[in-house]
C-alpha cells in the first residue's frame, strides 16, 4: 500500500492508484490507521474507492465473490418497482399527443396535474401503474387508443443529519451507497460512528439501524442520521 499522510494535498496519491493497486487495497487496515482528526476525510476516500470496486470496510463481497460494487445485488438500481412520492418529477409521453408531453412533479398531496387529464393520484404508484392510470383517463374520452410512457426524470432528495460535516438536503442519484452519501455531505466527523447509521425510509414510520458499509443503499426520500460513536 502507498504510504500517504491523510491531508487534502496527498489524497491525489490514492486517487491515482492503478485498478490493480485498488483491488489489493485493504480498507480495514486503512480505517484503523486513520487519525481521528481526519476521520471525515478517511470516509470520503473510502467512498471513492468503494465506487471504484474496492472491498468494503465490512468485508462485503459481490455475488461472484469479487468486490461489492454500488450497483451489485445489495444495491439494486431503481426500476419499474420504484414507487413515486412527493418531490419526484416524471416525464410523460403520450404518442401523437404533443400537448401532454412534459415533466410533472408529484405534489405534497401525492398528485400530479396534467392538461386534459386534470389531477391524478401518483404517490405510491410505480411508473408502470401511473402509465395505466393515465391511459385509462385518456381512454375515457380524449384519446381512442392512448400509448403512454412514464419515466422518473428527477428523484426526490435525501437528507443527512447528525455527525456529518455538512448536514442538509442533497439531490439523489441512482445507485447511491451510504458511504457515497456521506462523502456528498462533506464526509463524516471524527465523532461519527464507524459501524452504523440510522435510516428512515420515506415509506416507513420509524428509522432503522443499518451497517455503515458499501452494502447499505440509500433511496430517494431517506433521512439518514449518523450517530456519535462512544470513545
Amino acid at each position: 500500500m502507498v504510504n500517504c499522510k491523510l491531508t487534502v494535498d496527498r489524497v491525489i496519491c490514492l486517487q491515482t492508484l492503478t485498478i490493480s493497486h485498488r483491488r489489493s487495497f485493504n480498507l480495514d487496515t486503512f480505517m484503523k490507521n486513520c487519525r481521528f482528526s481526519n476521520f471525515g476525510l478517511c470516509f470520503a476516500i473510502v467512498a471513492q474507492l468503494a465506487l471504484a470496486g474496492c472491498d468494503g470496510p465490512m468485508g462485503a463481497r459481490g455475488r461472484d465473490g469479487g468486490p461489492l460494487a454500488v450497483n451489485d445485488e445489495a444495491a439494486p438500481a431503481l426500476g419499474t418497482e420504484y414507487r413515486l412520492g412527493t418531490g419526484d418529477k416524471v416525464r410523460v409521453v403520450v404518442f401523437n399527443e404533443p400537448s401532454l408531453l412534459g415533466e410533472y412533479q408529484v405534489d405534497d398531496s401525492g398528485s400530479l396535474a396534467l392538461p386534459l387529464v386534470g389531477t391524478i393520484k401518483g404517490g405510491g404508484l410505480t411508473p408502470r401503474q401511473l402509465e395505466q392510470q393515465l391511459a385509462a383517463k385518456l381512454r375515457g374520452g380524449f384519446v381512442r387508443d392512448p400509448k403512454v410512457s412514464v419515466e422518473v426524470s428527477n428523484y426526490r432528495p435525501f437528507y443527512m443529519i447528525g455527525e456529518v460535516e455538512k448536514p442538509g438536503e442533497y439531490p439523489y442519484r441512482n445507485g447511491l451507497s451510504i458511504l457515497a452519501a456521506g462523502a456528498v455531505a462533506g464526509g463524516f466527523t471524527y465523532r461519527a460512528s464507524r459501524s452504523k447509521v440510522y435510516i428512515k425510509r420515506a415509506s416507513e414510520k420509524f428509522e432503522r439501524e443499518m451497517s455503515l458499509s458499501p452494502a447499505t443503499v440509500v433511496f430517494p426520500g431517506d433521512v439518514i442520521r449518523v450517530p456519535e460513536r462512544y470513545f
